[in-house]
């Protein structure tokens, strides 16, 4: 049985993280932060998928400055992403983001730390330490593993924070390889108490990518590890937050929007059920309440999935049984197999 990891709690605006919370859910925009209006867009079209954080590039002071037209236009809170100019922190942090994530291995001085955790501090923010397995403090002793490097790093940044008197930290330790990734997040887990972000950075398109983070995300979510998730995908952001609540539900840990149960097809199928599911599919996107629908194909295990799904069909040759609250509600022709199920779902 799975038992979750309680970490200190810190709240990201308005989103309470760790301390036992439900697993958060964020993305990142892909659009150019200087344009606020083309970010505030898709920022929102985050929103309506359920995205919890929405974390944005802060390339430059043209992007800072964008920060607080995008802050008032949006609901869900605002984290900055800061790389080599602990100056950009300072103007998000007065732009008024919610959050802050950092890199160790290319914001070094400890004096410019300083000044943006003394900022941090007054404002009541959090930081996210984020340690990637590709940008990495340097180091003289090649003899350490790419783990052991991306602890080592995470661990003199908490120690840093600490010696300021900040606590509101969040960590996270990616790498592209999952091995190593979870091996970090399980050291990590054990050596200090805040919450971990997870995911598996540059993990590819959204095909091969949410296999990849499924695999990753999963496996440490499931033995405890984890307070907020990113499916890191080369591809429109809501894509993210999609694959990010399937990982969730998943494993129990989330019951937002359907969940669709489909049959796989094979020579006993007598209907395209591909083309079904598929349309039941795109039409389920736009709900968002907890709902399991069933799309089977034929009698083995079509009537059983079909009957303990909230909603069901189960298809045979011309015909479908249509089930709803575990019920038989009636039989329909093939011309009428989504309008009947999606009738039913529309009265769940």
């Amino acid at each position: 049985m799975m038992k979750r990891r309680i970490s200190r709690p810190i709240n990201i605006g308005s989103v309470a993280v760790g301390g036992g919370a439900p697993v958060v859910v964020q993305s990142m925009t892909k659009t150019d932060t200087r344009d606020a209006k083309a970010t505030i867009r898709q920022i929102k079209q985050l929103e309506r998928c359920g995205c919890q954080l929405v974390r944005v590039a802060i390339p430059d002071r043209e992007a800072a400055d964008s920060l607080s037209d995008i802050k008032k236009a949006i609901r869900i809170p605002l984290v900055a992403d800061i790389h080599f100019d602990h100056r950009l922190a300072l103007a998000a942090i007065d732009a008024g983001v919610d959050g802050l994530r950092l890199n160790p291995g290319n914001i070094r001085d400890p004096q410019h730390i300083k000044k943006v955790v003394l900022a941090a501090k007054e404002g009541d923010i959090p930081i996210r330490i984020g340690v990637n397995a590709g940008s990495l403090p340097p180091t003289k002793d090649t003899t350490k593993t790419t783990v052991e490097r991306m602890v080592e790093a995470t661990m003199n940044e908490i120690d840093l924070l600490e010696s300021l008197d900040f606590g509101l930290i969040k960590v996270s330790l990616k790498a592209f390889d999952v091995p190593e990734t979870i091996e970090a997040n399980r050291i990590i887990a054990k050596r200090m108490p805040y919450p971990i972000h997870l995911g598996i950075t540059e993990s590819g398109t959204p095909r091969r990518g949410a296999i990849r983070s499924a695999v990753g995300i999963g496996i440490m979510l499931w033995e405890g590890i984890g307070d907020t998730i990113r499916v890191s995908l080369t591809g429109d952001p809501r894509e993210e937050v999609s694959a990010g609540y399937e990982i969730l539900k998943s494993l129990g840990l989330s019951r937002r929007g359907p969940t669709l149960i489909s049959c796989p097809t094979c020579g006993r199928t007598e209907i395209d059920v591909v083309a079904l599911a598929n349309a039941v599919e795109r039409r389920l996107i736009k709900i968002d309440k907890p709902i399991k629908v069933a799309v089977m194909g034929c009698v083995v295990n079509g009537p059983g999935e079909a009957k303990n799904a909230d909603v069901g069909i189960a298809c045979g040759k011309g015909k479908g049984i249509i089930f709803s609250n575990s019920k038989q509600v009636r039989t329909v022709n093939e011309s009428e197999f989504l309008s009947a199920l999606m009738a039913e779902v529309d009265k769940f």
